[in-house]
This record gives C-alpha cells, structure tokens and sequence, in this order.
C-alpha cells in the first residue's frame, strides 16, 4: 500500500515482484492401458486413470499378474494378429523395472466375460475361484478332515483345507495354499471365514443353514472362460480414450504405452489422444511381423505393416517382440502361450516392447534429459533375455528398417538388448520431426508453457505484458541451454522469444490475443558416425 510520509527520513516500500519463474514440466509420467485382473480389479477403477508408483501400487489396485490359457492366447491371438491385446500387469512391471517412476493405468474390462468367477461347492461351503481357471490352469480344493467323524461331530472339529492353482501340464507356476485345523466355530480364531479371509486363491462362503461339520471333500474348479475365447474388442480402448473421459482430464501424461495392441482403430484413436494431450504414443509391432521372413510361420515382413500409414510426429514404432522369464514361475517358456509355429506348448515367454521401451524413456529423462534420445548403449533394457528369433537383426536388415522409421532392439555381445532406433513415424514426411528427442523436447517446451503462463490472462494486453512474458520465457530457455539442451553456441543461437507489437497485432488485441514466438534449436541425434581412415605414406619411421 501507499506510504504516506509525515516526518523526514527513510521510509520502507515493498513492491510486488513481477517475474514469474517457470516450472519445467515433468516428461517422464507414462500412461498404461488394458485389460486388467478380471476378478482383483475394484469396480471403480475400471475405465479411470488412476495413479501409480510401483508395481506393488498396480498389485494392490489391478491384483497383479493373471495367467490363463484365454488371457495368454489373447496376447498371441492365432485367429487375428490385429486381436492381440498384451499383458497389462506385464507391461506395467516392465516399465518400473526399466526405470519408469510415474504412472496411470486404465484398466479395461470385456463385456463378454462372464459376470462372476467360477465357484465350487464341497459339504455346503462354496469356494469362488478369484484367479482364471479354464482348459490349461487348473485350482483344485481339498478338505482333510484331523479325526474320523463321529456320527454327531462337534461343530469345531478341525480340518485341513489345501487349495492348488496352477498349469495342469506341471510346467511350473503352481502356488498352494494351506490352511490348518480350521473349524465351523464363529468363536475360535481357526473359524473358516476368518482363515480363508487371507487367501489371494478364493473367497468362501457358507450354505444357509451353515454346514454342521467339515467332511472329507475334494473337486476341480469349473473353466471361467474357455481357452480359445476372443474378447477383444476396439470399443474397450477407444472409449477410454475419447474427450472429457477421466484420463483426458489428467493434468500430464507424456508417454502412453497400449501393451500388444495394433488395431487400427485403436491406434489412431490414441494417435489423436496424444496430439491433443502433448503425449507421445510408444507403439508396438504387429505380433506376426518378422524381421526377414525367413521363418516359416512369420512371412508378415515388418516394413510392409499397416502401421507405418500414419506419419504422426507423436509416434515412435519399436520392434521386435522381447523374450522375457515368466513372471510368476520365473521360466523362460510360458506354460500357457501357444506356439505360432505349431500351435503346441508351452512357448518361449514373449512380451511386446512398448512397457519396456516407456522405462527407458522415463529413466533417460532422469539421468541425461529430454532432448537425450531413448536409445544407443547407455538404452539397455532390464528383465529380457533377447528378442524373439523372428526379429532377429543385421546392421543390413536394420539399413531397410531405419529410414522406414522402425525403431529396432537389438542383441549385442557383452551388451545385452538395448534400443537401437530413434525416428518418430514422421520421418518420412516431414524431416524437422525426423528424431524422438526433437519431437518430445517440443512437446516438453508445450507442456510447460501450457502450465506455466496461466498468470498471463487477463493481463492488460500491453508493453509490459509483453516483456514480462519474454523475461520469464527467456530466463527459463537459458537454463535449459546452460544444461546442454540446445544446439548452439551462445543463447542467441540456441533459443529465440519474440513477443511484442511484432508478434501481436493491434487486432489482436482487440480480440484479445497475445501471441508468444519461442524457437530452439534441437540437438539431434548422432544416428550415422562416420569414421574416415587414412593411410600416412612416406613417413619416415624411427
């Protein structure tokens, strides 16, 4: 306020500042979409994007992993390729492991699942399976009684009730649950609700009136769905997907990850989706698609893919499928894929690239930033084993693949499999968006101005408007160039802000319009080093 001076001396006046520091924006929060567990997801999680910091986070609100012979064959679908829809959980651990911190997930559920989980009843006490069973995972119930049952047993006589889940062919995997002298008495600590209110294999339930006592009882689960069950759908994604929905309205999402998923329509509904938002979309590979063709069950040649149609600059396309232990029996076969080669099992344990790729991005931003590409010998990917035979690669093969704008991962002796590629879909079409860090350091500069001149509306449209916006545009770019994230030598040639009678007409104003010019000068990648090598003749040797 005013000082209103009444005697001589010096008198104290604070001004409100006028600079208005940005905040960089994050680059690094990665959006997941798909199917999750059909029996551990809460119902109100399904269909919102809901925040998350671990794998144990994405446990506790999706239930983690599901195996069943219907869900595995869904991410190797045999009938239709444009079917496949990945592993969510999968997907989502790949992505924590390979570095990634941030995350939402939007689980989606098939309307043509069946409504509840298959049940079991022995001696009046109803056992609901809450992981898949069908034709391959099987969970059998025991009920052992401790005592030969007396003609009136006592309400507490104890028994042993062991429950078993796993692949039926014994190939690893299989979790038992034991639960030891458990009774019908409400009273005790053993009563059976109490027990089996720990177990992650069933829920119980009792027959009305309650069963008098625990009698010797055994039975196999009934199948949830059937093995060579289809359930995807492309209305399952898109509708997640559209304007206003609960994942539209989060405030930041950077990159998004659709484990498996190649449908078309899918793929340009988020293709929009991340135009819209700033985001870019990590795509995987048709399932089939082979680096070469010469395996007899994978002729589909990658550069001939649906997917290279769109020359979105928000894309990055990243092949082949990675091979990857199992994650419940830590095996390198899956027991549950099939084989597209002969259709036997079990299957070397494939999982798309797009989780894993989405962490090193997200660990990249971290370490070197932004306008870093997500790729080279420092883009090694975590929890792989290789990729699948039929991407295999050849500096050669990777030479017709490269200027398609396939992004390739690739074995390396003493290296392990690191991302090998680093074009957007754009690369072809429009060459000042050739490189994923040109692209994404764009859309990070976006983000942030986005978020950080909202302190701009309403301000008396003029001179000192404008040069407060270019102070606070200014200072911003300068520490990024101070960081290495531009080409150039001097701030001059790095990054230029216009904003001023030059940029913003009297017209303008009268519509109220203030017009922002910010250019940067993009570090792009060293893609091609060539190395030049001489031989010095006539030298003198000594």
């Amino acid at each position: 306020m005013p000082v209103s001076p009444t005697y001589p001396g010096i008198y104290i006046q604070e001004a409100p500042s006028s600079s208005h520091t940005i905040v960089a924006a994050q680059t690094n929060i990665a959006v997941l979409i798909g199917y999750s567990h059909p029996f551990k997801t809460a119902a109100a999680n399904l269909g919102k994007a809901v925040q998350i910091f671990s794998f144990q986070d994405y446990q506790r609100q999706f239930g983690g992993f599901v195996r069943s012979t219907a869900f595995a064959n869904q991410a190797n679908y045999q009938a239709d390729p444009s079917h496949n829809a990945g592993d969510l959980a999968v997907a989502v651990n790949q992505f924590f492991l390979n570095g990634g911190a941030t995350a939402y997930v939007v689980a989606v559920a098939s309307p043509l699942w069946p409504t509840s989980p298959a049940t079991l009843t022995l001696s009046g006490i109803s056992f609901a399976a809450l992981e898949v069973t069908d034709d391959l995972y099987t969970m059998t119930v025991s009920i052992k009684p401790l005592f030969a049952s007396p003609s009136s047993p006592p309400i507490d006589s104890p028994a042993d009730i062991v429950i078993t889940y796993g692949p039926s062919n014994g190939t690893g995997g299989t979790v038992v649950e034991t639960y030891r002298q458990v009774t019908l008495d409400p009273a005790l600590p053993s009563y059976i609700l109490t027990q089996l209110a720990k177990s992650a294999l069933v829920s119980v339930s009792l027959s009305s009136p309650p069963p008098g006592s625990l009698a010797a009882a055994a039975g196999t689960m009934p199948a949830w769905w059937p093995a060579a069950a289809d359930f995807f759908s492309a209305s399952d994604f898109t509708a997640v997907l559209q304007a206003d929905t609960s994942l539209d309205k989060v405030p930041l999402v950077n990159l998004m990850v659709i484990p498996g998923v190649t449908n078309t329509l899918v793929v340009s509904t988020a293709i929009a989706f991340c135009e819209r938002n700033f985001c870019f979309y990590i795509l995987d590979p048709v399932i089939t698609d082979s680096a070469d063709g010469t395996l007899p069950a994978y002729t589909n040649l990658v550069q001939n893919t649906p997917l290279l149609g769109d020359s979105s600059k928000n894309v990055g396309l990243y092949f082949p499928y990675l091979l990857s232990p199992d994650p419940i029996a830590g095996n390198a076969n899956n027991p549950v894929t099939l084989s597209w080669s002969d259709f036997t099992l079990p299957s070397p344990n494939e999982i798309p690239p797009s989780g894993t790729v989405a962490g090193i991005f997200a660990a990249t931003d971290v370490s070197r930033g932004v306008w870093k590409a997500p790729a080279g010998f420092q883009a090694g990917a975590n929890n792989v084993t290789g990729v699948v035979e039929r991407g295999q690669m050849t500096d050669a093969r990777q030479g017709t693949l490269n200027p398609l704008s396939i992004n390739c991962l690739r074995n390396f002796a003493n290296t392990g499999t690191i991302v090998f590629g680093a074009r957007t879909l754009a690369a072809q079409t429009d060459q000042q968006w050739t490189y994923v860090p040109v692209r994404r350091m764009a859309l990070f500069l976006e983000q942030t101005f986005k978020a950080n001149l909202k302190w701009v509306i309403f301000e008396p449209n003029a001179e000192p408007l404008w040069s407060a916006i270019t102070l606070s545009i200014s200072a911003f770019l300068l520490g990024l160039f101070k960081q290495g994230a531009f080409a150039g030598t001097t701030p001059s040639d790095a990054f230029l802000v216009q904003c001023g009678s030059q940029t913003t007409t009297p017209a303008d104003i009268d519509s109220g319009i203030v017009n922002i010019v910010v250019g940067f000068a993009p570090l792009e990648p060293a893609e091609f080093v060539i190395v030049t090598i001489a031989q010095l003749t006539g030298q003198s040797s000594s």
